[in-house]
């Protein structure tokens, strides 16, 4: 396996003038799809393994949330209509006579992630999920249980993967203030804060600009004032966050599209813009590292759902990322790495047609012993492509 390696001839993003990183939290929309479409993953490799001793082919990579409809209030409000989840894929139905429950196994696995991450949707009233999920093609299923003369998994698709490793400042800033609202929102706030949020981060030079969008909850709310004060609160919560991570000059607003009326504030019934005001898919949401970072290279594809043995739609955007931070931690004078890997369907996917490390070093050379280390710390890190679903069936592989 050839592994290229080469210097970054472009500036970092955190260089320039101007930069723009976001993320959508748990309760987006889009993220929704992701966890539940990688949930259902999940919870049919655990049964294939538990039942046939290995994972069998499926790809459930196909998720729509349809929004629903609901009437907020201060003090109380309404759910309308639910919010439906549609998942689509192909699964293998049948193995050596047994058949399988896969749309079972579909509507337990969201509703069991449902109920651990955004509990407003676990009551029937608030949302149902609707399994679309079909038998898969023979050619897919043929190729997913051949393997190379070597027994060597093959990959299921031509695609290709990217990474970069480290954050910048502020990648950083972005993700630790979303996650702090996500993980001590409620706890420090209260039930006001609901689990739909978003940051978008903008720099200008050294100036970090951050826009929160929170979802609140009308029945923890008694009047416009209470509103006010949570979401001061929640812009007091976000710069603390902040604070942890950068010392540059800072502005936070919070739901900007608010207006002086009742109406025209960011308020919800089950804390979701998906009740009414939005829908979400697979794919739209964030990347492997949990961030949208339009001045990196990214790839498109839609990582969760798909399986974990044979699809290097996801394998290898997940160790494309992970050999970037290796070679940063591991490689002595590497400031920043990418990682470029592509694939060639029914080839081995531990031999990616391309293996491009571009590696951004302090003093601007790249000596023969320090390309070598990067390219036995590259083989070494990559070679645990063939154990991700293990991670997968543990439900211990983020992709959001």
């Amino acid at each position: 396996m050839d592994v290229y390696v080469e210097l970054l001839q472009a500036p970092s993003p955190a260089s320039g003038p101007l930069e723009m990183v976001e993320r959508k939290g748990v309760g987006h929309p889009d993220t929704i799809c992701d966890a539940v479409a990688e949930s259902v993953s999940a919870g049919l490799s655990r049964f294939y393994v538990e039942r046939f001793g290995a994972v069998l082919h499926h790809n459930v990579d196909k998720a729509l949330l349809c929004g629903g409809s609901a009437r907020p209030a201060f003090g109380g409000g309404d759910v309308l209509a639910p919010i439906e989840i549609h998942i689509a894929g192909r699964a293998t139905f049948e193995c050596a006579g047994v058949k399988i429950p896969v749309e079972d196994i579909a509507i337990d696995s969201c509703d069991r992630w449902l109920r651990d991450h955004v509990p407003a949707l676990a009551n029937p009233a608030h949302c149902r999920v609707v399994p679309h999920i079909r038998p898969t093609s023979s050619d897919l299923f043929d190729l997913f249980r051949r393997t190379s003369p070597l027994r060597q998994v093959l990959a299921n698709d031509t695609s290709f993967g990217i990474g970069f490793a480290p954050l910048d400042a502020l990648e950083a800033t972005v993700l630790a203030v979303e996650r702090t609202l996500a993980v001590a929102g409620t706890r420090r706030i209260g039930p006001a804060v609901g689990a739909d949020t978003k940051v978008m981060g903008l720099r200008r030079d050294r100036n970090i600009e951050l826009t929160v969008a929170c979802a609140l909850v009308g029945r923890h709310l008694a009047n416009i004032g209470t509103y006010l004060d949570t979401r001061e609160q929640i812009r007091s919560l976000a710069v603390a966050a902040a604070r942890q991570t950068t010392d540059a000059p800072l502005t936070v607003c919070v739901n900007a599209a608010d207006g002086a009326s009742a109406e025209s504030l960011y308020l919800t019934v089950t804390g979701l813009s998906a009740e009414s005001g939005d829908d979400g898919q697979v794919g739209r949401g964030n990347r492997i590292n949990g961030l949208i970072t339009p001045y990196r290279p990214m790839s498109l594809e839609a990582a969760a759902g798909k399986n974990p043995v044979t699809h290097v739609g996801k394998l290898y955007n997940v160790m494309a990322h992970r050999t970037a931070g290796a070679v940063v931690s591991q490689v002595a004078g590497i400031d920043e790495a990418y990682c470029y890997l592509l694939s060639r369907i029914g080839h081995p996917i531990s031999e990616p047609v391309v293996f491009d490390i571009r590696v951004r070093v302090a003093d601007g050379h790249l000596p023969k012993p320090l390309a070598r280390q990067i390219v036995e710390v590259s083989r070494d890190t990559f070679a645990d492509v063939n154990s991700i679903w293990r991670e997968s069936v543990a439900g211990t592989l983020q992709l959001w």
